[in-house]
């Protein structure tokens, strides 16, 4: 009879053998992915030739520290390559994360008039926290949620909400002139986050409190910032573009965590409205309506068709939205503040044009908001100098020619530097001078020189009630402040998700009498 005889010795040789070919394959994979790295980056770089680059480090790419202070000067260097280059350059994000980028009119016209997708390699981060809502879905189904959403944005719809917006500033307005803003300069960008958020809330979800004076709104605002920081340094990072890697970092952790944050939120406002619509006669009352609120749609479309909606498909609408509808906003009238309190000048023509509007009242309509040109004008002229958005991509599902005679090959990415464009001093002559006799009646630009909402078939859906929210803030705080700059604290133009400010942006409030 044969006996198995254990032997530590042979058992040792295995494990170390086990671990020995663990090794050698993890040292073959890593060098074969060093090898279709370097392979990659050299066919685009070849494959882009005609478009010209600064040097970049070979992983970094135009990040020459992996440091966030350095990557906060991206904006200087697109700046400097407007000027330097023509039309476009390459910019090298990571490792073989290159991109093409556009500031040229032409070149932009081009790329609009097309149906490409918006670039999976820099937009699908964006999902663990919106979902596929319109930003992110591409072909039939993008295309059937907004003819859906359309609708939503009819000017029957946006008229009654200039009372809901101008209700929202007001609030706001009454906690400033609780302040001494004059002694104490006020970092307004959370202020206003509130209240855009607040008018949000009500006018597409048919929210019944305030969120300026509900403290637990906060947390969703601060959800909303993290999460704009930590995505955006995702899609510039060669690592975090692996899920298992990202997961296990801090950053990923941090992600997660803002994402539940703003998800119970947004799950809190489908559960409200869900149950006031259990009521007959809300119900009845919503299906009278013409034209029905953002929520209602989605919710309607739901019940009346559960194929066609799913919950997933909601969630992420709202989510969209609700991000969309208040961040890139709270952005657009912090700069616009900060662009009259240094200009005060056009500061105290735009409060003379509201004033003989409205007088001293602090209410405004629909029909007031066509009545204010020079306004309107140093509006666009602070979105030209500070566009809320600064680019957007498209992969490039076929070959495109530009005018010059230049061209991208399928499947590279194509970004649109919307703040690069309206920088161009090729076709914004002193291109950081503020000057809102550039939008004057009787001014001309290119058709695509100017996109604080993106253009083409995929431009921004709420565009109008975008502005007619920058007009109320405006006008209601020119009637009630005179803004003043903070001479200690200038803004540093920050790219994240959304333009932000490296230091905030502060102003002084003097209440006027």
């Amino acid at each position: 009879m044969a006996f198995f005889v254990f032997s530590p010795t042979r058992y040792l040789d295995g494990i170390s053998g086990f671990f020995q070919g663990a090794f050698l394959l993890s040292l073959f994979i890593v060098l074969l992915k060093a090898v279709q790295f370097y392979l990659r980056r050299q066919w685009l770089l070849k494959a882009l030739q005609n478009f010209p680059c600064m040097p970049s480090h070979w992983l970094w790419g135009h990040h020459l520290k992996v440091g966030r202070r350095e990557r906060d000067k991206e904006l200087q260097q697109i700046l400097m390559w407007v000027e330097k280059f023509p039309s476009a350059c390459l910019q090298c994000l990571s490792g073989s994360n290159i991109r093409v980028l556009l500031y040229d009119p032409d070149y932009v016209k081009v790329v609009l008039g097309r149906s490409d997708p918006k670039a999976s390699g820099i937009y699908h981060f964006l999902a663990p926290w919106i979902g596929y809502g319109l930003l992110l879905l591409n072909g039939k189904k993008w295309f059937q949620h907004r003819r859906m959403l359309t609708p939503a944005f009819h000017y029957d719809i946006l008229k009654p909400y200039v009372n809901i917006m101008a209700e929202s500033v007001n609030t706001m307005l009454d906690k400033w002139e609780k302040l001494d803003g004059q002694d104490h300069p006020l970092e307004i960008f959370h202020c206003v986050s509130l209240m855009t958020l607040d008018t949000i809330m009500k006018c597409a979800f048919s929210y019944q409190g305030s969120v300026q004076l509900d403290e637990n709104s906060k947390s969703y605002t601060k959800a909303v910032e993290d999460l704009n920081n930590l995505t955006f340094f995702r899609m510039r990072n060669a690592f975090y573009k692996y899920n298992i890697i990202y997961d296990m970092s801090s950053d990923g952790f941090f992600s997660h965590r803002a994402c539940q944050i703003a998800h119970q939120h947004t799950d809190g406002v489908i559960k409200m409205r869900k149950a006031q619509l259990q009521n007959e006669e809300e119900l009845q009352e919503a299906r009278k309506k013409r034209h029905l609120d953002f929520l209602d749609i989605l919710l309607f479309a739901k019940m009346e068709d559960r194929s066609s909606l799913s919950d997933e498909d909601l969630r992420a609408e709202v989510d969209t939205f609700m991000f969309e509808g208040h961040d890139t906003t709270a952005s657009g009238i912090s700069w616009i503040f900060y662009a009259l309190a240094t200009h005060p000048e056009h500061q105290q023509r735009c409060r003379e044009e509201v004033q003989s509007i409205l007088g001293d009242g602090t209410s405004v309509t629909w029909d007031h908001l066509g009545q204010m040109p020079y306004t309107t004008m140093c509006i666009k002229e602070a979105l030209r100098l500070y566009p809320p958005v600064v680019s957007v991509s498209r992969e490039l599902s076929s070959p495109v020619t530009f005018p010059d005679g230049r061209s991208i090959p399928k499947g590279i990415t194509a970004t649109i530097s919307i703040y690069g464009l309206h920088h161009n001093p090729s076709f914004w002559p002193n291109p950081k001078v503020f000057d809102p006799s550039r939008f004057a009646p009787d001014s001309s630009h290119h058709s695509h020189a100017y996109l604080p909402f993106s253009g083409g078939s995929r431009n921004c859906i709420g565009k109008q009630f975008a502005m007619n929210e920058l007009k109320v803030a405006v006008a209601l705080t020119l009637l009630r402040f005179e803004l003043l700059p903070d001479p200690t604290r200038i803004p540093v133009p920050i790219a994240r998700l959304v333009l932000k400010s490296k230091n905030g942006i502060h102003l002084c409030l003097k209440k006027l009498r």
